[in-house]
């Protein structure tokens, strides 16, 4: 079983029930996510020896956020505490015409004020295979930027797979303090995950003949983003996952693959969603998941396609699915007939 080391923010979830607006009832519901921290809960139920790294106030919150990980089987022994707070973020699910809204409260997080000196990354990453970050992490202050270079080339020199999701975040930072952070982060990246917006948001690469605000995307388009990043980059693979938002409640959702050679494309699955939050992390899971248990290119989209299809039909930022339910929707079962 090979370990995977993931490192970023888990932020605890506050959200009205069901399609309610925010404060419409009197009653939020309280649960745990991030972007890392929902790749490593996915791997963990992949099976994977998944560790989650980021630095947590030595409060109650704090410690149920660790709860919550070690739930899943997710290794937490690496994680560092300091700081006053942990972030939230509040979260209102669109339905129909009505889009879905995050609002972010995590300045001053304790991740977001960690020092170098709080992460040994050679020990961390001791025996482990790969490493995953996102560009929501380096987006939180210049600190965890620093740190994510120091762990992107502390990998790097170690010999790990290095796994990146551009994930950008506008309320979190401009499209130039991104593409000046990632453009040196990406020295360090093997593998550049993204969705169909990363690219021309981060650094300008844009798909030809598609608009998203329309639902309207060229796979031909991507696989020309893909090549310019493997170009400009040298990543081994890329994979792009690319949501054509019909409205907040249909959703077509696909992904492409290049491996440098050679483009790989999912089938595509009409979705009715019930959580569109933590698709692309499922994503990011399944690719990680299949790359590092050499499946095949096509093998390896395929999964990540159908890992990802499945969260949506979750509600949450994590994703409670097993390789064998993936994989049989991976195989073409698409009926959702009662399992008996």
């Amino acid at each position: 079983m090979k370990k995977i080391v993931t490192f970023g923010e888990i932020m605890l979830r506050l959200a009205p029930f069901g399609y309610s607006r925010l404060l419409q009832e009197p009653k939020l519901e309280a649960t745990f996510g991030g972007a890392e921290a929902n790749v490593a809960v996915s791997l963990a139920n992949f099976g994977m020896d998944s560790t989650y790294v980021t630095k947590l106030p030595q409060n109650p919150i704090g410690k149920a956020a660790l709860s919550e990980l070690r739930k899943f089987g997710v290794d937490v022994s690496s994680v560092a505490f300091g700081g006053e707070r942990l972030g939230v973020y509040y979260l209102e699910k669109g339905a129909s015409q009505r889009p879905s809204l995050c609002v972010y409260d995590r300045k001053g997080s304790s991740i977001s004020e960690a020092a170098s000196s709080d992460f040994d990354w050679p020990k961390i990453f001791k025996g482990a295979a790969a490493f995953h970050f996102t560009g929501v992490t380096p987006a939180l202050s210049k600190s965890t930027a620093a740190i994510c270079l120091e762990a992107a080339k502390a990998a790097k020199k170690m010999g790990l797979t290095v796994f990146c999701d551009l994930n950008y975040r506008k309320k979190l930072w401009t499209k130039a303090q991104a593409k000046k952070t990632m453009t040196e982060l990406c020295k360090y990246v093997d593998v550049c995950l993204l969705n169909e917006e990363d690219a021309s948001n981060v650094f300008g690469i844009k798909a030809a003949s598609s608009n998203v605000n329309q639902g309207k995307l060229n796979s031909q388009g991507y696989q020309e983003v893909a090549k310019e990043l493997c170009k400009r980059f040298n990543f081994k693979a890329v994979a792009i996952s690319q949501r054509e938002s019909y409205s907040a409640s249909k959703n077509g959702w696909s992904g492409i693959f290049y491996d440098g050679k050679s483009f790989y494309s999912s089938k595509k699955y009409d979705l009715l969603l019930v959580e569109r939050v933590g698709g692309g992390d499922a994503f990011a899971a399944g690719i990680i998941y299949s790359m590092l248990n050499k499946a095949s290119p096509q093998k390896t989209i395929d999964f990540a396609a159908a890992a990802s299809a499945l969260k949506q039909t979750i509600e949450g930022d994590f994703n409670r699915v097993t390789v064998e339910e993936v994989e049989r929707l991976s195989n073409g079962d698409t009926s959702g007939r009662v399992l008996r």
